[in-house]
């Protein structure tokens, strides 16, 4: 498929979500949004969604092609990337969320989150830059003070200037407590900054002036661990005399990625020349804390670019499978008989359900994870918030994994649709799958996920968050029953979330003995289990929408009967899988855990 032809998402899709499972205009009703209606929501998403077709989607595979060039000390992006940067801003990426105080248009995250996941689709690459720069000031927005919004957050905001978050370091990797960078005060207020850094996305390049970096490092005499480390703005230049000028910071290396090319991964190095002036953000030792804040909105973009990469890979293996002819049905007996497009074989069919089924329950649970971080900051009942603020840490986890590996999967899946032409780089799946691959790595690995979702997320508060998601379950089904969906569906909805409420409490208990070890052993496997549970829920939710439409005789009635299809088969082929899941976990199996290094 040409690039015009490939819808992306599918309209009718983020329509129903939106409106018909999720209520997004309700949420207008909240002094926070009261500006907004349906008509700005819908004139935000047709925007996006001609801007990511028509101009952003043509620029993917040349800048695929042509990754950034790291010469005489800096990284020089792809032309193209240049033509679709200052229209990106002008289209409100930056700010659709933030508040009109700060220049935002104060958007639902849920809108402003399946807009996104247009843009993501066509370019991830270059929606990266963008996505970065608003984490990066929205911090300073949260903790910085007036002269630290002043001189960053508004030029950031504004499109002028970049940010990045440099975290990871080459000795440390995901294990911030090892950070050694230091930061030095000075009588002058600010601190001189020295360390290395490594795969920063977005460090350098020659789309903006100039890029703040997010930096973690140790005030010199700081504790040592994760209560050591503080949080600075260090400018790529900083502003002195009315000018910018040089801040000691340079680009060590750049890293070959095998995917999202457009975005340069970086080692880079502060302070080698002594001269390096990084501004504190917030109080010291806070570090960690106000970094999780970004790094909790960095997965769900995560999620959302794993959900865009594969409905992108979808929506073209489909349109593959509809016009391309390859044998004949099952029992035809002529020879002669024309061909018949392979849409028509059922392998092929399953193939493309599964990946509806994958893309579709990605985008439900990004869109409802997202609604429950604009109740968690808005709502107007402080219980409300509370409640929607733990459904969201619950969430945030499986919101970052399930797309990132499910959504591999499927990607892997469209390229198999294609056959011998999927496998070339003539065709585009093979792209889609080479950057898909580091979702389920960048902004905390699947393993890191689990041990969080597992050893924080359930059992925080008394299991107060999995109580939360157990009265949503229960809405779910009531609305489920009551627009008359397969009723075994939600029987087994509701016996699943019970067996999780089990073995989270037999989980929980090892490690209350003190056995962490034990609690923990298989919590990639525990977030697997709560994943699968968890698109259920949202496949339950569509279904019941959808025998609601159908009800009411919404058109096209065969979008509906295509819902009911995929969630029948969620039910049928992933539901089931909870239950061995849950026993493996429970058993404790310790085939890895006992496996020492020399047998391997």
């Amino acid at each position: 498929m040409t690039p015009a032809q490939n819808p992306l998402l599918n309209d009718r899709d983020v329509e129903f979500l939106l409106y018909e499972v999720l209520d997004a205009p309700r949420l207008c009703e909240l002094p926070y949004f009261a500006d907004h209606a349906r008509e700005t929501f819908d004139l935000y998403l047709q925007s996006c969604r001609r801007f990511a077709r028509e101009v952003l989607f043509p620029t993917y595979r040349p800048v695929d092609a042509s990754p950034p060039r790291f010469e005489g000390g800096a990284v020089t992006v792809h032309p193209a990337l240049k033509q679709v940067f200052r229209p990106m801003v002008e289209l409100g990426m930056l700010t659709a969320t933030r508040p009109a105080a700060v220049g935002g248009q104060q958007l639902p995250l849920v809108v402003a989150t399946l807009a996104g996941a247009y843009l993501q689709a066509a370019n991830l690459s270059a929606c990266g830059y963008l996505g970065l720069t608003t984490g990066a000031a929205h911090l300073i927005e949260a903790f910085g003070d007036d002269a630290l919004r002043s001189a960053f957050m508004t030029r950031m905001y504004a499109g002028e200037w970049t940010g990045s978050m440099a975290l990871t370091e080459p000795q440390a990797g995901s294990s911030l407590a090892d950070v050694q960078t230091r930061a030095e005060p000075t009588q002058a207020g600010h601190y001189l900054v020295r360390g290395s850094k490594i795969f920063i996305s977005g460090g350098d390049h020659d789309l903006t002036e100039n890029i703040v970096h997010l930096v973690l490092a140790r005030i010199e005499g700081a504790p040592q661990g994760i209560k050591g480390v503080s949080l600075f703005a260090v400018p790529k230049r900083r502003p002195e005399g009315g000018q910018l000028v040089p801040n000691d910071v340079e680009v060590a290396g750049v890293i070959h990625k095998i995917g999202w090319r457009g975005l340069p991964s970086l080692a880079m190095s502060f302070g080698e020349r002594g001269d390096c002036h990084g501004y504190l953000v917030g109080s010291p030792h806070q570090g960690i804390a106000y970094m999780f804040q970004m790094m909790n909105e960095a997965r769900i973009m995560v999620g959302v670019n794993g959900a865009a990469t594969a409905s992108a890979a979808y929506h073209e293996a489909l349109g593959y499978a509809l016009v391309r002819p390859q044998g004949r049905r099952l029992g035809a007996k002529d020879p002669a008989a024309p061909q018949v497009p392979i849409l028509e074989h059922a392998d092929v069919r399953r193939m493309l359900l599964r990946q509806k089924a994958i893309v579709e329950g990605s985008l439900a649970l990004l869109a409802t994870t997202a609604r429950y971080a604009d109740l968690a900051a808005h709502a107007a009942d402080a219980a409300e918030r509370e409640r929607a603020q733990r459904l969201l840490d619950l969430l945030t986890p499986i919101a970052k994994t399930f797309p990132a590996e499910k959504g591999f999967e499927s990607n892997a899946l469209a390229l198999q649709v294609h056959g011998g032409y999927g496998y070339s780089s003539e065709y585009l799946p093979e792209a889609w799958l080479r950057d898909q691959k580091l979702n389920s790595i960048h902004e905390g690995t699947t393993g890191i996920q689990g041990l969080d979702l597992l050893g924080r997320k359930v059992v925080a508060g008394g299991g107060a968050a999995l109580l939360a998601l157990g009265g949503e379950v229960e809405q779910a089904i009531g609305r489920a029953q009551r627009a008359g969906v397969e009723p075994a569906w939600g029987e087994r909805l509701g016996a699943s979330m019970s067996l999780l409420g089990e073995l989270t409490a037999h989980l929980a208990e090892a490690g209350m003995r003190g056995d962490v070890e034990r609690m923990l052993r298989h919590s990639a496997d525990y977030l697997e289990l709560v994943s699968v549970l968890v698109v259920a829920w949202q496949w339950l939710a569509m279904a019941a929408a959808a025998r609601e439409g159908l009800a009411r005789g919404a058109s096209p009635a065969g979008f509906y009967e295509g819902k009911l299809c995929a969630a029948q088969y969620w039910f049928s082929t992933e539901l089931p899988r909870v239950e061995a899941l849950a026993a493996l976990c429970r058993s404790g199996d310790d085939a890895y855990a006992r496996m020492r290094p020399e047998w391997f």
